[in-house]
């Protein structure tokens, strides 16, 4: 099998000859590691890696964008970044949040930078996908409901919204569910079956709960993602669904909602342990993710990071199904090349 092959064999549930093994990845450590294989593109990295990637494809906005200042970017929906570093790593800090003022529904209308879809650049993307999906499973476009609206109104004030201000909150989301799903239409129109999964990332977890309550996630985004969940799978894309933090008490209503991967499988976290994740959901759900990604790949041993590695796969990966081994989020700057490959290797080589 490829790696194709074996991706889709898995998200079908059918035999595989091993288990597939996905990495996620900060600049700094695809720099690291195609410094150490000596390649020069990401594609050539992922095969000198054996990796069986899910080569995230998205389409670059060409619209008008809100002004930003000085060492600043801004992305399309108005949200302002400044480049801060942190340790070894550099990340994209949010500034004020363009919404912030933007306190009642009629005031959300006014905002003059809601994204025009037709300012996707769709064609780029597709030739994107198409030039890698003969290899590897194909993942995009990005969407995304609660990570928008926290990004536009801040993430205290975002919470504070939807206790006090359910209008508003609606008014908002409305918008950001307008403009995506022109854009997913766009982008899977001309797509023609060059991509296989969509990217739908909606952070719904702390480290210790979540962060919304579920009759608010009811209220919120349960039908809003059933019908982006309805629409990809009516172009025969699967959905890959994003969300960080204790979220297992959410689940069930994903599966509800048409996802059909879960990401990442935080398992250190209350309510996301492997062993009850898998016997209650794994049936009806793909894990993609598992293997920690706060302690003990940046900072664990070689043989710390095979043990944890195998833990994953006998757990997630019970009877050779169900599951896609990846870092649980990207792989932090500073860690050693050596657990990077220790995770790889130890799935390629493992047999249940």
């Amino acid at each position: 099998m490829n790696s194709r092959e074996r991706l889709l064999a898995i998200l079908d549930r059918r035999p595989v000859d091993r288990m597939p093994v996905d990495l996620w990845y900060t600049p700094e450590i695809y720099t690291a590691l195609a410094g150490h294989f000596g390649v020069q593109e990401p594609t050539a990295l992922w095969k000198a890696l054996g990796l069986d990637k899910l080569a995230w494809v998205n389409a670059p906005y060409k619209g008008p964008r809100a002004p930003f200042g000085e060492g600043e970017a801004v992305n399309e929906w108005g949200v302002r970044t400044k480049t801060v570093q942190a340790g070894m790593a550099e990340y994209g800090e949010r500034t004020t949040p363009p919404l912030a003022g933007f306190d009642t529904p009629e005031a959300v209308a006014d905002y003059a930078w809601w994204p025009d879809p037709d300012q996707f650049d769709y064609d780029w993307a597709v030739r994107y996908a198409r030039s890698v999906n003969g290899d590897f499973l194909t993942l995009g476009p990005w969407v995304s409901f609660f990570e928008i609206y926290c990004a536009m109104r801040g993430l205290e004030q975002s919470l504070i919204d939807v206790l006090i201000a359910p209008d508003l909150v609606d008014a908002v989301l409305d918008r950001i569910e307008e403009c995506q799903t022109a854009m997913i239409r766009r982008f899977l129109d001309r797509a023609q079956g060059a991509v296989d999964l969509m990217f739908l990332s909606d952070d719904m977890g702390s480290q210790k709960n979540l962060l919304v309550s579920l009759e608010t996630w009811d209220r919120f985004f349960k039908d809003r993602m059933k019908r982006w969940c309805d629409l990809a799978h009516s172009y025969g894309v699967k959905v890959f669904y994003h969300t960080d933090g204790a979220a297992g008490e959410l689940v069930p209503r994903l599966i509800e909602a048409g996802i059909d991967v879960l990401n990442p499988i935080q398992h250190v976290c209350p309510s996301m342990e492997m062993a009850v994740l898998k016997q209650r959901y794994g049936g009806r759900i793909i894990f993609h993710g598992g293997v920690e990604n706060q302690s003990v790949l940046p900072f664990g041993t070689a043989d710390d990071v095979r043990r944890e590695t195998l833990d994953c796969l006998r757990t997630l990966g019970a009877g050779g199904q169900g599951y896609i081994a990846c870092s649980c989020h990207n792989v932090q700057a500073g860690t050693p090349v050596g657990n990077v490959l220790a995770m790889v290797e130890t799935v390629r080589n493992w047999k249940w």
